[in-house]
């Protein structure tokens, strides 16, 4: 028979033996429903489990057959109104008019009344329903398929193992602290510790499947913890990728049905790359707050960096755009793309890809043309040509009347501007461009070649003057240019990480156009390869893209292109092997469509009502909304809510800190 739920190894813990401490006794139902339960808990038994605070979790057994095994997981959520609450609060203000003592070593009250009024209710959420299945397993299943009178159930303070088992719930047979599980924190259910911090600390793991390949959010206000949270990110990743079997081969082919990526003992199959954009430059650069623990001097030996500028220890990210010429103009039209000029829109939606039939003569032609026509315009905007450098071009005997130099036979960028220029200023009147389109029935010039033209002359219109900025305004990422014949940075970048690397983009130095321009740049390319390989039955290996403060880069709330690369990972990446982690303080900034692919949470502190009312939307953390609001700079560091992808409900956790693992 196909169990469904979460299969709970029993050697565990006995959750129907263990948890039923008499000493964390916390009180009975008198409410209950498929999703709410309202308790009747008193002074005493709070005193006695150690408080309950907001958010804690319960378990309610039900105790009137010997014979069934159930208990309902809650979690306290806040006071509850109790029948008798209006005549407790008469009888209160009378004491107190009375000026009657009603606390302390000098109380008044007689043992009946302080013994009324010690009662109070409790509000709970319903999580889910432990049980035993026909084959004495404990599983547990995320709802509740019956619930019977409320004064059938006893409820308890969950603590040690028993919590434990709470904490790290997941799907599959699964044992807390296995093998392949990494220790992210602990327990903590509120901002005060009076009383947790005498009890026994209950940890919380993670397990890599729930990350790699995954998207995750970490959000909360500067100096939250979340960087902390990103590094023990890092390290776990990097812990569980030395575990990979073989390294990733460009010749593997998948089996038909394809095969995955973990292996048999949940490690997984090949090294997993990590790629930082740091927008900051906090993990790319030494700096004060790490006191020692910087990931790129720690794994010194795994580290890439690449930098916007030259400096020491960092590859400098430029590109080649006369080499490289693709990719180069792919960065032109990302740093134009918002201009409204439509000699720019046709400048952008010119095809400088070579033609795929080589022997198709006259789109050959049309294609070195308009290809010379372009370099032109980036030697004209000021990029530095290779030295001797030289463009060649199938011209035509009749130009030669009216523009000097021979195209077929080379020549520089230089000459080859002055030709097109001519050329240009000649299109309109020349008899041999009329003569042209009446014998060949299209123009000696496409409409690609004329954008560029237009581009290169700044002259809308044939003969006409200089009237638009044209290539000047290309000007403005001069830059990213380099002369030299390296391999594009964002090709090393890919295979750094094809490799099992951890490489960081310092973007701290850039302008928020060109950190856009890097980000996107290297994102569609390490994309596109996955997708290539995806649809060439060649296995990806797991690749982990981070974004520190990624409303700087990632679209708006009202964006609705959803062809952006970053939604493109958040809807795709899955199938691709490719990881997303994202950190902001500003949840309602996010585009939605990255928000509902998110399958991991780490909230920590939001300080307003905004970016609550958009985590209110996802999973359970409605209940956790007034406590995130509240804040203690001193002691609340790394104080998060979690949803994990296999965890069935929010778990609060206090994230320990990242320290150096001497054994790696």
């Amino acid at each position: 028979m196909e169990m469904t739920g979460t299969i709970l190894k029993l050697a565990l813990v006995d959750i129907f033996k263990e948890g039923k401490n008499k000493e964390y006794f916390t009180g009975r139902p008198f409410y209950l429903d498929y999703g709410n339960a309202h308790l009747l808990v008193a002074d005493s038994w709070k005193m006695k489990v150690g408080g309950i605070p907001q958010g804690s979790f319960l378990l309610a057994f039900y105790e009137n057959e010997d014979t069934v095994s159930e208990a309902l997981l809650l979690r306290a959520l806040g006071p509850s109104k109790l029948p008798t609450d209006s005549d407790i609060v008469s009888s209160m203000v009378e004491y107190y008019k009375d000026n009657t003592r009603t606390a302390g070593k000098n109380n008044q009250l007689d043992d009946f009344t302080r013994y009324e009024f010690s009662f109070s209710g409790l509000d709970c959420r319903v999580l889910g329903t432990f049980y035993k299945n026909q084959e004495g397993h404990l599983v547990f299943g995320a709802d509740v398929e019956n619930f019977y009178s409320a004064n059938n159930y006893t409820v308890f303070k969950p603590t040690g193992k028993v919590l434990e088992v709470i904490a790290n719930l997941r799907d599959g047979d699964y044992v807390p602290g296995n093998i392949n599980d990494i220790r992210l924190g602990k327990v903590r259910y509120s901002s005060s510790q009076r009383f947790q911090e005498k009890e026994e600390n209950v940890p919380v793991y993670v397990s890599p499947k729930d990350f790699l390949g995954k998207r995750t959010a970490l959000f909360g206000m500067t100096r939250t913890g979340k960087s902390n949270t990103v590094k023990k990110i890092i390290q776990a990743t990097v812990d569980i990728g030395a575990r990979a079997k073989s390294p990733l081969s460009y010749g593997e082919q998948h089996p038909s049905d394809n095969i995955d990526p973990f292996s048999d003992d949940g490690a997984p199959r090949y090294p997993v790359g990590q790629i930082i954009f740091d927008m900051n430059g906090e993990y790319a650069n030494a700096n004060m707050q790490d006191a020692g623990t910087a990931i790129f001097e720690l794994y010194a030996k795994d580290v890439i960096r690449y930098s916007v500028l030259e400096k020491p220890g960092f590859k400098v990210m430029r590109t080649n755009f006369f080499i490289d010429v693709l990719a180069g103009f792919e960065l032109i039209k990302s740093y134009i793309q918002y201009d409204t000029g439509d000699y720019v829109k046709s400048f952008t939606s010119i095809d400088l890809s070579e033609p795929e039939d080589k022997q198709d003569q006259s789109a050959m032609t049309r294609y070195k043309r308009k290809l010379a026509a372009y370099l032109c315009c980036l030697h004209q905007a000021g990029f530095k040509a290779p030295s001797g450098f030289k463009v060649n071009f199938p011209g035509n005997i009749e130009l030669k009347t009216i523009a000097s130099g021979d195209p077929d036979k080379g020549m520089s960028l230089n000459e080859a501007t002055n030709w097109f220029n001519t050329v240009w200023d000649n299109y309109a009147d020349f008899d041999f461009f009329n003569d042209y389109k009446k014998k060949k029935g299209h123009e000696w010039a496409d409409e690609d070649l004329k954008a560029i033209l237009v581009m290169l002359s700044r002259k809308t219109k044939p003969g006409g003057n200089a009237s638009v900025n044209g290539y000047r305004k290309l000007r403005g990422i001069l830059d990213l240019h380099t002369q030299t014949t390296d391999k594009p940075f964002q090709t090393d970048i890919k295979e750094c990480l094809r490799s099992g690397k951890i490489v960081m983009i310092d973007l701290s130095q850039g302008e928020p156009t060109i950190q856009q321009l890097y980000s996107e740049r290297i994102c569609q390319e390490v994309f596109q390869d996955s997708m290539k390989r995806f649809t060439s039955n060649k296995p990806n290996n797991f690749i982990q893209f981070y974004f520190e403060e990624a409303h700087n880069l990632f679209p708006r709330k009202e964006d609705s292109d959803l062809s952006q690369i970053y939604n493109r990972l958040a809807k795709e990446g899955a199938k691709l092997n490719l990881g997303l982690i994202y950190a902001t303080q500003e949840v309602s900034s996010i585009s939605p469509n990255i928000l509902k692919n998110t399958q991991n949470w780490f909230i920590a502190h939001l300080n307003n009502d905004d970016e609550l009312k958009e985590i209110r939307k996802y999973y359970d953390f409605s209940d956790f909304a007034e406590s995130l609001i509240r804040f203690s700079a001193g002691t609340d560091k790394g104080f998060v809510r979690m949803k994990t992808y296999s965890n069935p409900f929010v778990v609060p956790v206090q994230i320990d800190r990242f320290v150096v693992n001497k054994g790696k």
